[in-house]
C-alpha cells in the first residue's frame, strides 16, 4: 500500500463523523458531501506526517468549509429557512450505520430548522460543542473569536433551541401514536380532533420548492394548522401514507398512484404535535434514498 492509499484508508475511517457534521451545519445531503470532499482535498495536499490528531484536523477543515459555505448563502442573500426546508433521511423501523451517526442527538428537521436560523459562526459554535463536544479553545480560531466569545456565542444559540426545538418524545410509541391520530382526524376532516393532538403552538412548515412562491410555507397555532390540514384531507382520499422514521422521528411518506408525493415528520412532545414539516418539491423528492423502506 503506497503512502496515498494509507492516507485515504484513513480519511475514510472518519468519512462518517464528518458527513454527520457538515449534515448538521448546512442541512443540505449533497452540501455534506461537497464539504466532506474538500476535506481530503485540503488533507491530500497538506503534509499528514505533522497532523498530531487527524479526526480533530478533519472536523476543524470541515467547520471552516461549511462555514464559508454558509456565508456565501447569506452573500447571495439565500436565507436558508425561507429558500428551503433541511433535507430529510427516510428510513424505515432502523437505520443504516451513516444514518444513524446523522440523525443521532435527536437531530430531527424541527431542530435543523432552528438551526439554519443561527447566524453562521452561532451555528458553528453550537454543533462542534454541543453536539460534537469540541472544546471552546479549538472552536475559537475556526471562527476568528477567543475562546469566551465562542462560548457566548454557544449559549446564545443554545438559548434558541431551547426555546424554538423543545426536546421531542423519545418513545417512538407515542411518537407513533400522535401521527396515526393525526392522520385519522385528517382523513375524516375532523377539525375538533385535530385541534385535540396538535400542541396549542404547533407550527407547520412546507416546502414544495418551485410551486410554493416565497420559499417555506409557515402556518402556527392549532387552530390555523388544523385548518391548513383539510389540504392534506383532500389528498388522504387518494394517497397511501406509510409510517416511516424521518430524521429518526415518526413520519409518513405519502404517494399517490404509486408516486411519491410528499414526506412529512412530526415532533411529538407529551402526546401533542409541537411541529410538522412537508416536503413536496418533486425536484427534492426525486432525489431521497428511499430504499431503506423496501420491504
Amino acid at each position: 500500500m503506497n503512502e496515498r492509499d494509507f492516507l485515504a484508508e484513513r480519511f475514510e475511517e472518519h468519512r462518517t463523523h464528518l458527513k454527520a457534521v457538515a449534515y448538521r451545519m448546512l442541512g443540505s445531503l449533497a452540501e455534506a458531501d461537497d464539504a466532506v470532499q474538500e476535506a481530503w482535498l485540503r488533507l491530500a495536499r497538506s503534509d499528514a506526517e505533522r497532523i498530531g490528531n487527524l479526526g480533530g484536523w478533519l472536523t476543524t477543515v470541515v467547520g471552516r468549509v461549511c462555514l464559508d459555505m454558509l456565508r456565501s448563502r447569506t452573500q447571495r442573500r439565500e436565507t436558508s429557512l425561507e429558500a428551503r426546508m433541511p433535507d430529510p433521511i427516510v428510513s424505515g423501523a432502523s437505520a443504516d450505520p451513516e444514518q444513524e451517526a446523522l440523525i443521532a442527538d435527536s437531530v430531527g428537521l424541527a431542530l435543523l430548522v432552528v438551526l439554519e436560523s443561527l447566524t453562521p459562526p452561532e451555528r458553528l459554535a453550537f454543533v462542534l460543542h454541543d453536539m460534537f463536544g469540541m472544546p471552546f479553545e479549538e472552536i475559537a480560531p475556526v471562527i476568528d473569536r477567543t475562546p469566551v466569545a465562542a462560548r457566548k456565542l454557544a449559549s446564545r444559540a443554545r438559548r434558541r433551541v431551547r426555546g424554538e426545538a423543545p426536546a421531542p418524545d423519545p418513545d417512538p410509541v407515542a411518537q407513533r401514536r400522535a401521527v396515526e391520530a393525526f392522520l385519522s382526524a385528517a382523513h375524516d376532516g375532523d377539525f375538533d380532533a385535530l385541534v385535540a393532538v396538535l400542541d396549542p403552538d404547533v407550527v407547520l412548515r412546507a416546502d414544495g420548492g418551485k410551486a410554493l412562491p416565497g420559499g417555506v410555507k409557515v402556518v402556527r397555532g392549532s387552530a390555523k394548522v388544523a385548518a391548513q390540514a383539510a389540504t392534506f384531507h383532500r389528498m388522504a382520499t387518494l394517497a397511501t401514507s406509510r409510517h416511516a422514521l424521518v430524521n429518526g422521528a415518526a413520519g409518513l411518506v405519502n404517494t399517490v398512484d404509486g408516486r411519491l408525493y410528499s414526506v412529512m415528520s412530526f415532533a411529538v412532545t407529551g402526546d401533542r404535535i409541537t411541529a410538522i414539516d412537508i416536503l413536496s418539491d418533486p425536484e427534492r423528492l426525486a432525489d431521497l434514498d428511499l430504499t431503506g423502506l423496501e420491504g
